[in-house]
């Protein structure tokens, strides 16, 4: 009989502690109902303790998509923390609190510098706690896979008698190979239906050694009911395991695994991409199911294979996981319903009625200068449109900008708005970019030091727009910014901008008090 895995998806917690791939609370609103499209399982939506910011958006995606999907939100084993998971995802319809803390002797010894006992008793009584608040409660036993099994079994014992409802065993820092990880599931699974039948049990793994999705289906064939996993492998170090490599995994190869899950993959591309667009990071190109030769064939006899049954060189169609085989090229006179087939195909809401004709009159210009307007195109267009509605006033905007370049004395001149005031100055720099920086940082009064600046073409032609990313850090913290125009030096202006108010806002938020309700 075939399993249904449960898909918890963390690219909003654990993929985000990505250095640059900080969100905010609007664009984590977005994913968030993306990942209700793809129909995941369970959205693991933050760590509410760890601020203002984190703890409201956390909230806000509750209050927004909790009605169809399970919540949850990661805490320690501490009061402190369980509190604000619980205030931050009490709204849902299904929520879940989530609680992590060590089993394995570095852990104990060096993080708790306690006795294994101890941390045992914190784990109960935090399950014991968390229960008081809500009837389902994960417990995760960080670093399961260089634990000490018995001692890993004694203490998923205790918490399952304490009232947790889902045992979730990491391999945390990528340890495991696949034969000794499956093994682990199945002598815990083993002993868990023993003890409690309905009990989940659940797998995170990391990538540290290339082996998370491996390990991760390892798990699944052993027994494993739930699998924790993010958007392209999103996530610290080398990542996580992959959502779209384990589902489709089980999907081509599911009468080897009986199992299943209810994701909808033909959402699979379009959640790839609006993650690509929303953090900057893109997938590598050679990237297992969404990366852009995936099902790309440049080989003579392979393409001869394709063109007489394209399951001679494909074991899966693109069609499953969203990829359209022709690109669909956009003109002045392509129409609002082709125009807003576009915009939802990357993973955007076309908007309200009004907010549409909006965007549909910046396409009919873009069209009229640029006569074929391709995906990326639209990417730039919405990204234009969309505007941080929190703190308006408080955020800086380009009013206008002039750079010089030379082998002599680049320099640039600039002058932004916030809110009614203007601020207006001129800087001396290497080159125009480092000129232009200046002169922001001065202006913003902001001590923003450049830890990384890519630029890379979106569309083709002489008219292509140039998509710049940039990695800065503020006061301790790193944050992203991006922009794309036709022009690369505001583009390059814009994404600094764009880095300074994410770092203000955060600032903001972290100032701001906490608001349970």
């Amino acid at each position: 009989m075939t399993k249904q895995i449960i898909v918890l998806d963390t690219t909003l917690r654990d993929g985000e502690q990505v250095p640059g791939a900080k969100l905010n609370v609007q664009q984590k609103l977005e994913f968030a109902h993306q990942l209700k499209r793809l129909n995941v399982d369970i959205i693991e939506a933050g760590f509410p303790a760890s601020s203002a910011g984190d703890f409201r958006a956390v909230q806000e995606i509750a209050k927004a998509v909790g009605d169809s999907i399970s919540i949850t939100a990661l805490g320690r084993a501490v009061k402190g923390d369980i509190d604000a998971v619980y205030e931050s995802i009490k709204l849902a319809q299904n929520p879940l609190i989530h609680i992590v803390l060590g089993t394995s002797n570095i852990h104990v010894e060096k993080k708790f510098n306690r006795s294994k006992d101890a941390v045992m008793q914190m784990g109960v009584d935090a399950v014991k706690y968390a229960k008081t608040l809500l009837p389902n409660v994960q417990y995760s036993t960080e670093d399961a896979s260089r634990s000490d099994f018995e001692y890993l079994w004694k203490t998923i014992e205790a918490v399952v008698k304490a009232g947790a409802t889902m045992i979730n065993v990491p391999d945390t820092v990528g340890y495991a190979v696949p034969e000794e990880f499956g093994e682990l599931i199945r002598k815990i699974n083993d002993r868990l239906k023993n003890v409690n039948d309905k009990v989940v049990l659940s797998v995170h793994c990391h990538n540290d050694l290339g082996m998370a999705t491996a390990n991760t289906l390892a798990a699944v064939k052993n027994g494993a009911d739930k699998v924790e996993v993010t958007i392209n492998g999103l996530g610290e170090r080398a990542g996580n395991t992959s959502l779209e490599e384990v589902v489709m995994g089980l999907k081509v190869r599911e009468n080897h695994f009986q199992a299943n899950t209810r994701i909808r993959t033909e959402e699979i591309m379009r959640t790839s991409r609006l993650l690509t667009y929303l953090t900057g990071l893109d997938v590598q190109v050679n990237k297992a199911i969404t990366g852009e030769n995936a099902f790309a064939h440049s080989s003579g006899i392979h393409q001869d294979g394709l063109l007489k049954d394209k399951q001679v060189y494909e074991i899966m169609s693109p069609d499953e996981v969203g990829v359209e085989d022709m690109e669909l090229i956009l003109t002045a006179r392509s129409g609002r319903h082709a125009f807003k087939n576009a915009v939802e195909k990357l993973g955007f809401e076309a908007g309200n009625s009004d907010e549409f004709e909006q965007l549909f009159q910046q396409f009919l210009a873009l069209a009229d200068s640029k006569k074929e307007v391709y995906d990326h195109d639209v990417f730039y267009l919405v990204s234009n449109h969309r505007k941080i509605e929190e703190g308006d006033k408080q955020l800086f905007e380009l009013d206008s900008f002039q750079v010089i370049t030379n082998d002599l004395l680049p320099t640039a001149t600039v002058k932004l708005k916030k809110g009614a005031e203007f601020v207006e100055g001129s800087a001396v720099g290497d080159g125009p970019i480092d000129a232009l920086y200046s002169v922001i940082k001065t202006l913003a009064q902001a001590d923003v030091q450049l830890k990384d600046y890519k630029i890379n073409s979106m569309s083709r032609g002489k008219e292509a727009i140039g998509r710049v990313n940039i990695r800065m850090e503020y006061e301790g913290k790193t944050y992203a910014g991006r922009a794309m125009d036709a022009d690369i030096i505001k583009a390059s202006a814009m994404a600094f901008l764009n880095g300074i108010n994410a770092a203000l806002l955060d600032t903001a938020k972290d100032a701001a008090p906490v608001e349970a309700n």
